[in-house]
């Protein structure tokens, strides 16, 4: 990276039940981390004031909650709603966005959790990054193992049993969120670089 360019800041913003959504947000941190981004891990039932300061500088935003009931869990939806002051003064305006989810089922309407937290990401002005892989395991010759074995383009899904803990969530579904946090963390470098060679390039 150059040393004119900083780091993409990226921050991951989640909630989770019974820690299989931890692991998740642990393989996206872990991706953006090894692109080359700065990454804060923040819990938002358990939100600081510093942390929400965190969250106003970052770069980019990861949000992601199990999916509970078709849609993210109320401990996500009292943040999301706590945004609104955000909202109100732009803080989080033209901001990189992306989103996970996990639920027991293996489609088990995780859909309408990402379209949650794009519609979310849209209120703010955010500009949503999707997942950038073909769905996988749709063929003979596919494998519970391939990236994206559960087919969403929107953001990364996993899959883990009701009656396992945190330790059996899918390997796939791990790999998956790596690849997640990776392309985030790309593509926010590119928007850092992009703003800071217009910047350059007024004076």
């Amino acid at each position: 990276m150059s040393a004119t360019i900083p780091a993409p800041v990226v921050s991951i913003a989640y909630h989770s039940g019974y820690g299989h959504t931890a692991v998740v947000a642990e393989a996206v941190r872990a991706g953006a981390a090894a692109a080359g981004a700065t990454v804060h891990v923040v819990k938002v039932d358990e939100i600081t004031d510093a942390e929400w300061e965190l969250l106003d500088a970052s770069d980019a935003i990861v949000f992601g909650s199990p999916t509970y009931m078709g849609t993210a869990s109320g401990a996500f939806h009292v943040f999301a709603e706590a945004t609104s002051k955000r909202w109100f003064g732009d803080a989080w305006q033209d901001k990189v966005a992306a989103g996970f989810t996990n639920s027991a089922s293996k489609s088990g309407d995780k859909l309408n959790t990402l379209q949650y937290f794009q519609m979310l990401a849209s209120q703010h002005g955010m500009s949503w990054v999707n997942l950038g892989l073909k769905p996988g395991w749709n063929s003979s010759t596919g494998s519970e193992f391939d990236l994206n074995r559960l087919g969403f383009s929107s953001g990364a899904a996993a899959q883990s049993n009701a009656d396992e803990g945190p330790e059996a969530v899918h390997k796939a579904d791990i790999a998956t969120a790596e690849h997640l946090g990776r392309r985030v963390a790309e593509h926010t470098r590119v928007v850092v670089a992009g703003r800071a060679a217009l910047a350059a390039a007024a004076v």
